[in-house]
């Protein structure tokens, strides 16, 4: 049995202008995959898009019209074989804060919005311009889906309570989906990273000694982790054919405490 070829095959990586999706689609393009780079930053979009011979589409991945267009672009590349749905923020807040105000809702919907609406906006696109491509082997595969949730779905700490369950609710769709596309011949699998060293934590001799701090709650190696190391993930679970309807920490073996 062989991995899925992607080669001059297309893909849709969200957020793929940096961090683990930039990874993730340079690692997509070394295997012969066309990527769609779907992002709001054009500038690195446009970067990475041009280094790897794939095409930059502004995203916001709430948008039917956004993902609509991410889709198009794709099959005008080759038959769409693979989303990696890497988008996602975080916006810190407690449930009632110091003052004993609550939280502003605005701030929890804007997170599911992004994070889980936005997800499944682009999965169930993607997902349809998949199931009309020709079958890729005697499985009947079409292509593979991998969602990026989070360790915070299951370890959710103070202050996350939008982030933890906008994640849970992407690890939550995670199989029902699969079996959904299962009838087409589309795997879907999600996901949860650790602490991962991407721009969010900044950069600069600060920013260095605050990551450092991170890392030594993580079990081994004693650090965050790298984009590359969850794109790796991503890659085996787009191209074996034997994984479908999971749900994978790539953590280093940590577990989060309340604070």
């Amino acid at each position: 049995m062989l991995r899925m070829n992607l080669t001059d095959a297309s893909a849709i990586v969200t957020g793929g202008a940096s961090g683990i999706g930039e990874a993730s689609a340079r690692q997509l393009a070394a295997l012969g995959a066309k990527v769609v780079i779907a992002d709001l930053n054009e500038d690195l979009g446009r970067k990475v898009a041009s280094e790897i011979g794939g095409m930059f589409v502004k995203c916001d991945v709430s948008s039917e019209e956004d993902g609509a267009a991410a889709v198009l672009a794709a099959g005008e590349m080759g038959p769409l074989r693979a989303l990696v749905n890497s988008a996602g923020l975080g916006r810190a807040g407690r449930t009632v804060d110091r003052n004993n105000d609550p939280m502003p809702q605005a701030d929890f919907d804007f997170v599911i919005r992004i994070n889980l609406l936005g997800s499944f906006n682009m999965l169930r696109q993607s997902a349809a311009a998949m199931a009309k491509t020709d079958p890729l082997d005697e499985d009947g595969q079409r292509g593979a889906i991998v969602n990026m949730a989070s360790v915070a779905a299951f370890d959710g700490q103070i202050g996350q309570a939008a982030y933890s369950a906008s994640k849970g609710g992407v690890v939550g769709m995670t199989l029902p989906i699969a079996r959904d596309l299962s009838a087409v011949g589309i795997r879907v699998n999600t996901i949860a990273p650790g602490l991962i060293d991407t721009p969010i934590y900044g950069q600069g001799e600060q920013a260095d000694k605050f990551k450092a701090h991170l890392g030594q709650s993580v079990l081994f190696p004693k650090r965050l982790g790298y984009g590359e190391e969850l794109a790796f993930m991503v890659i085996e679970l787009i191209t074996n054919p034997y994984m479908n309807g999971e749900v994978v920490r790539v953590d280093g073996g940590i577990r989060l405490p309340p604070r």
